[in-house]
């Protein structure tokens, strides 16, 4: 089966119309309180590896309800203005969802170059996420 447009031609699409934090800049953007790290990866990721300090947990599947203040799964620190820098593991996903983002309206997105996978490799700050107990 040919796609009419393949994951390839959707991420070269995406990345066309975003912006994408070099991991130096990210970095000096982590204390920044003005900007929030949003880790989309699914959780079994950030278990397995990790996530960025002070980052958020937002699954890729939830993003666009979690952001639009209309769903009743909203959450509140994606409307308080703040620069949002989407990051999954390859910059696969942060790029296709940073392009939905931005169609939505939501001011200040952009992604991490590279993603979590560059961010370890360059060594830079990672904090262990454990799973959550579950209710027996």
């Amino acid at each position: 089966m040919k796609l009419k447009l393949g994951y390839q031609d959707l991420i070269a699409n995406a990345m066309a119309q975003i912006e994408t934090v070099p991991l130096e800049q990210a970095q000096k953007l982590l204390n920044d309180e003005n900007t929030v790290f949003v880790d989309i990866r699914d959780v079994r990721e950030l278990e397995r590896d990790g996530i960025i300090p002070g980052a958020i947990h937002a699954p890729r599947g939830m993003l666009e309800f979690w952001v639009d203040p209309d769903s009743p799964y909203y959450k509140s620190v994606f409307g308080e203005g703040k620069r949002l820098v989407l990051y999954c593991a390859s910059a696969w996903r942060s790029a296709l969802a940073t392009e939905t983002l931005q169609k939505m309206g939501v001011p200040g997105v952009c992604h991490l170059e590279g993603g979590f996978s560059a961010w370890k490799k360059a060594e830079l700050p990672v904090k262990e996420r454990h799973s959550k107990p579950h209710l027996g």
